[in-house]
């Protein structure tokens, strides 16, 4: 396939994204310079308002992995992507409810200071050396794949625009901290949108208005949305989107420093919920825009589909593809899109690059060396900012060599995120559950999920399972493509049929489930957790959802812990200065000598409030 060349107004709007990012960083590397604290960069002195940390948290997870990749799902499997809109609000719903208060009342920075106060300091260094590993590899590719896809279509310079994405954000993360990250995610948010704005517009014209869309979408059965097959070898069904794609994003959203380091950085737990449900609209506006988009280029090459007939080589460039075409007469617009596209990577890199540094800091900076100077702390914290831009830029640079393995790190998010998810739940769930449990349970996690995914990318599940919906050739030019074949399977095992064709979005529930369940099992045989040694803000009593009619069994299930022995706001106030230092953290309790009364509850507001964090350190 020859790539379409870009126009010089391409060039200037897509340079435009990456000027405004730098000037962000700039701007508040010279507003803040004087409050030149560690607390100030790395969580924005924990006084934001939900509106910009909501787009942030949208943009953040919305990479350009989805803006080329959901509607390309779209195209070639069908709408049934749109059930997506269940399971990120059960997902919102959970993150906000359950894991959200633990870990704004407690005062943390770092998600796994949370496992230090309830497990140990093992557990804490085991999670986040995975966190660690994961992120790095994820974002390398997530910069690297959609830079390849538009390479190939648009002949935009690949190695270019990786260096420059890692290059901008490093940038802008070193130099402005969180307050950057969050009001340049906002900023790109609004580029994204405007981009996909553009597509759905120009797109529905070509296609004659968008009730062609819809009819010709009938037409090729791209609208049969509701599949209640409970088969789990299914590739998407309602029930491995609604369960399995709750899962795999609840351990993105839930318990991922990246998600909750922008939460506690706002104002009030208010704001931080708030935060959460408006950033869901930003979601459910995403998904929307991407799901039609996928469905006017299905309708725009319905009668010659570009990949099947060889005209590009992979799914991801059906989008840069399309746009490439309906675009072709209007100079600026491709380098909209091309912005769209990497405003997701910008925002995703730089999340990942602002969590990296702050987990390296609270967990092992400060854990060696705990009464570090503030201006030192600072100076420290930009460092790790720029090694882990420099790092994820490199990682972008091996992905390219990884061939076929990009597809299996794409995933490792998932594979990562579901023990993960276990582990916290193990935490603020099951109060009984230990140290051993915790760590037992993990690692059962990691090995069951990877597994999984490791067998499913050596064995891949049957092509009945995973087939894409007819797609047509009828009406291209003949090319001299040679078409292959399906290559001949060699003996598969009969758990390559069964196991490792189960559908992707389950990976992430294989890993939770497991892990909970060896971490309840461990910790029944090795001698239950004493509820009176650990704090009641470290555990959700939610069992008192379903014991709501008997104290007594409430009781039962807080297994020693002390729900009862006041009021949340007297729990934060006699619990809420656990940082100081990781020698104040004993291995199940904390010392209390060492608490001070802090105040933190707003009774007008009904909310805490970052005040309870302004801690007197000795």
């Amino acid at each position: 396939m020859e790539a379409k060349n870009f126009a010089i107004w391409d060039y200037v709007v897509f340079a435009a994204l990456f000027l405004v990012s730098s000037g962000i960083g700039v701007f508040f590397a010279i507003k803040e310079r004087k409050k030149a604290t560690s607390r100030e960069f790395l969580v924005g002195g924990r006084q934001m308002s939900f509106g910009p940390v909501a787009l942030s948290l949208t943009a953040s997870f919305m990479s350009a992995v989805t803006v080329l990749g959901t509607p390309s799902e779209v195209y070639r499997f069908g709408a049934s992507f749109i059930i997506f809109f269940i399971a990120y609000l059960f997902v919102i719903i959970l993150t906000s409810e359950l894991f959200l208060p633990v870990f704004y009342r407690s005062g943390i920075t770092s998600t796994y200071e949370y496992l230090q106060l309830r497990f140990n300091k093992p557990v804490r260094y085991a999670a986040t050396v995975i966190y660690i590993v994961q992120t790095i590899l994820y974002t390398g590719v997530v910069v690297y794949a959609p830079a390849l896809a538009l390479n190939q279509v648009t002949g935009f310079d690949l190695w270019g625009s990786v260096f420059a994405t890692g290059i901008v954000c490093t940038f802008y993360c070193t130099l402005g901290g969180l307050k950057a990250v969050v009001w340049t995610d906002a900023f790109q948010m609004v580029v994204m949108f405007v981009g996909f704005l553009t597509v759905l517009i120009q797109g529905s014209a070509h296609a004659g208005g968008f009730h062609n869309v819809l009819e010709q979408s009938t037409n090729g059965s791209r609208l049969h949305i509701f599949d209640f097959d409970v088969d789990p070898l299914r590739r998407h069904t309602f029930w491995t989107i609604t369960v399995g794609g709750t899962f795999t994003w609840l351990g993105i959203y839930g318990v991922n420093q990246s998600t909750i380091q922008r939460c506690i950085s706002c104002k009030t737990e208010k704001h931080a919920k708030l935060a959460l449900y408006f950033n869901l609209l930003g979601l459910w506006i995403i998904l929307v825009c991407a799901v039609f988009s996928g469905l006017i280029m299905y309708s725009h090459f319905k009668d010659c589909d570009p990949w099947t007939s060889g005209i590009i080589s992979a799914p991801d460039q059906l989008m840069p593809y399309f746009v490439m075409e309906i675009f072709a007469t209007m100079p600026g617009l491709p380098g909209l899109f091309v912005a769209c596209a990497f405003s997701g990577t910008l925002s995703t890199v730089a999340a990942s690059i602002n969590a990296l540094a702050t987990v390296t800091f609270e967990d092992f900076v400060k854990s060696c060396f705990p009464h570090l100077s503030d201006k030192l702390s600072t100076w420290i914290s930009k460092g790790l900012c720029l090694l882990f831009g420099v790092l994820c830029t490199t990682m972008a640079v091996a992905a390219s060599v990884l061939g076929g393995v990009v597809q299996a790190a794409l995933s490792i998010h998932g594979m990562c995120g579901g023990p993960m998810l276990g582990l916290f739940s193990l935490g603020i769930v099951f109060p009984f559950v230990n140290w051993k449990g915790a760590l037992g349970g993990l690692l059962t996690g990691i090995i069951l999920s990877f597994w999984v995914a490791i067998g499913a990318f050596v064995y891949p599940a049957p092509d009945s399972k995973t087939w894409p919906l007819p797609l047509s050739t009828d009406q291209c030019i003949k090319s001299n493509v040679t078409a292959t074949g399906s290559p001949l399977l060699s003996s598969r095992p009969a758990i390559a049929d069964t196991w490792y064709s189960i559908s992707y979005l389950y990976y992430s529930a294989v890993g939770c489930l497991g892990c909970i369940a060896a971490g309840v099992i461990i910790s029944l045989i090795t001698g239950r957790q004493r509820g009176e040694d650990i704090q009641p803000l470290l555990i959700r009593p939610v069992c008192n959802l379903f014991c709501f009619w008997s104290k007594k069994y409430k009781t039962l299930c807080w297994c020693g812990v002390q729900h009862d022995s006041g009021t949340e706001q007297e729990n934060l106030e006699n619990g809420s200065a656990w940082k100081q230092g990781a020698e104040s953290v004993l291995q199940n309790g904390l010392r209390k000598e060492s608490l001070v009364h802090v105040p933190g509850y707003d009774p007008k507001d009904k909310s805490y409030n970052n005040m309870a964090f302004e801690i007197t350190h000795f």
